[in-house]
């Protein structure tokens, strides 16, 4: 006869919770599977790139570089879709609430970073219903003025501001070039008067007319016109000088210690996009970004390529919103 002992009620709480465990486990398996089956799947329909501003910026040249690269790598059609509005919040409100799974938001993170600190009202909040995919890519400030503008430096521009009225163009209230004019006005005793457009294309067009005389704007979409000598560059935001423009000083250069401002495109999708599927974005937006063809492309135009995993980004976006929330506060930025 084999006598058995019965089990202790430590034996018998561990074999229930092991038990309990396994169960779990088991229950959890086809969930997880078909988690990644469905992101394996993805896309299973044309794929939506939400720019929140006018065409011609900087968000739209680096959403129009990869549509198509994008578009062979995951055999679905990548259109580019403008919906320009409230500094951008109307586009990333619109990409917020989608439900579709194959909309994303390419915008100038750092514009997305500085909008609740402007916009208190805002009818979603990115950091709760937006989710990073990917940085893609920097460019700094250029400023910029009219070439009849009788100014060579930042301290000629600023002496000629406390003598005569000059328009600053913006792409918008609260936008990154708005408060990057603010904190360069702010140190330097600078005065000049804002006028805001609905993009950066509007503000370049206005400057390059003579209808307001100075403009911050991403060097992506600025370069070109000071190539081709319609605007005159007087500093760059960058921490270090531009190899493009090397014979340009920096703002920081010009005494505005520490400064350094720009713009940082990356992608973003709903807060409800499941991890796999924005893990498989995020790699192929890496791959497609840092490719020769995209890279030369960018770089020719003054644009720099870094990238960020989905983590990373989630954190620098608050970072961002957090620095920026300073310096509306401090320049009582508030909306148009």
């Amino acid at each position: 006869m084999i006598r058995t002992r019965p089990l202790s009620r430590r034996a018998v709480g561990t074999r229930t919770l092991a038990l309990a465990v396994g169960g779990l486990a088991a229950a959890l398996a086809p969930a997880g599977a078909a988690l990644a089956q469905k992101a394996a799947a993805w896309p299973d329909k044309p794929i939506r790139i939400v720019v929140p501003y006018p065409p011609g910026g900087s968000s739209d040249i680096i959403a129009r570089a990869i549509a198509q690269p994008l578009s062979q790598a995951l055999g679905q059609t990548v259109v580019v879709d403008n919906r320009a509005g409230a500094n951008g919040n109307t586009g990333a409100d619109a990409v917020a609430k989608a439900t579709d799974g194959h909309t994303l938001l390419l915008c100038d993170v750092g514009a997305l970073a500085i909008s609740p600190s402007v916009y208190p009202k805002l009818p979603f909040d990115p950091s709760r219903d937006l989710r990073g995919v990917g940085m893609l890519a920097y460019s700094p400030h250029l400023l910029v003025v009219h070439p009849s503008v009788p100014a060579n430096n930042l301290a000629e521009l600023v002496a000629l501001s406390k003598r005569e009225k000059l328009n600053f163009a913006v792409t918008a209230i609260g936008s990154a070039p708005h408060l990057a004019g603010v904190a360069v006005e702010k140190a330097t005793g600078a005065q000049w008067n804002y006028i805001p457009y609905k993009g950066g294309s509007q503000a370049i067009s206005d400057t390059l007319a003579g209808q307001t005389q100075i403009l911050m704007n991403g060097m992506l979409a600025t370069l070109p016109q000071v190539q081709s000598g319609k605007l005159k560059v007087l500093g760059v935001s960058r921490a270090s000088r531009v190899p493009l423009l090397a014979q340009v000083p920096t703002i920081a250069e010009q005494g505005v210690k520490g400064f350094e401002s720009g713009t940082w495109q990356g992608v973003m999708m709903p807060a409800a996009t499941p991890p796999a599927v924005v893990q498989k974005l995020s790699a192929e937006l890496t791959r497609i970004i840092r490719s020769p063809e995209v890279r030369e492309r960018l770089v020719a135009q003054g644009a720099e390529v870094r990238t960020m995993a989905p983590a990373e980004l989630g954190s620098f976006f608050e970072q961002e919103r957090r620095r920026w929330a300073q310096v509306v506060a401090q320049g009582g930025v508030k909306p148009e």
